[in-house]
């Protein structure tokens, strides 16, 4: 995913109010629009460098939106999960997600489920006037803990549980689901539900891998200098 907007560079002063983050630039302080509703365990530490882009649109209240920070190990680590399906749809139609080959249609946000969700992306492939479904759910992974291990969810999540449900159904009506973390964390070589952060999450995830939902991860790379960002290594799910 190449950016329109060149990334510029300053220090992290503070995350607030969730949306919200002061940064020290070059031309002095200033606030910029966050885009993670999570915890950011581990990716707001004071004094970290950040890369942000700037909209140049006077209508915003907060024209600037923080994109990238680095970990106090020096790992590049993409904070907008806002990107992670757009970047994992890249990586399937440029071939890098070879487990999702084969689907000429690729939707987004379609309505489905007894619960009324939206799955991130529906691929679909007509074979003998038969359509084949695969849904796919796309997970943002940011939380590092170190020694390449990383977690998913950083705070609980009620929505993500009810999505692995969801695909559990779909699965057992016979179509193909997948969940997919997208590991916007060069740091992370591995990744495991974060079973003291959710462990109701990390129940159904194992419920969901045994009911045929499949696993997978992707992880990001990082070039600031020429503002880009995009997925291109499988990493191992591990449920033990």
């Amino acid at each position: 995913m190449q950016f329109k907007e060149d990334f510029q560079q300053g220090l992290l002063l503070r995350r607030y109010k969730r949306f919200l983050a002061d940064i020290e630039t070059k031309n002095g302080p200033l606030t910029i629009h966050c885009p993670n509703t999570g915890s950011m365990k581990n990716c707001q530490e004071p004094g970290s460098r950040v890369w942000y882009t700037d909209s140049g649109n006077p209508k915003r209240k907060y024209p600037c939106t923080w994109q990238v920070v680095e970990s106090q190990q020096g790992s590049k680590i993409g904070i907008n999960t806002g990107l992670a399906n757009s970047l994992v749809k890249e990586a399937i139609e440029n071939g890098t997600i070879a487990e999702l080959q084969g689907y000429p249609l690729i939707r987004s946000e379609v309505p489905y489920g007894a619960q009324k969700s939206r799955i991130d992306l529906l691929l679909q492939s007509e074979t003998n006037k038969r359509i084949d479904s695969c849904y796919v759910e796309v997970k943002n992974v940011s939380l590092g803990m170190g020694s390449g291990l990383g977690r998913f969810p950083d705070a609980v999540t009620t929505r993500g549980q009810k999505h692995l449900q969801e695909l559990m159904e779909v699965t057992r009506q016979g179509a193909r689901s997948v969940l997919l973390f997208c590991v916007q964390h060069e740091g992370i070589d591995f990744v495991k539900p974060a079973d003291e952060i959710d462990p109701e999450y990390g129940r159904l995830l194992r419920q969901a891998h045994a009911a045929g939902v499949e696993l997978l991860a992707y992880r990001a790379k990082f070039e600031v200098d020429c503002s880009s960002i995009r997925l291109t290594q499988a990493i191992p799910v591990e449920l033990e």
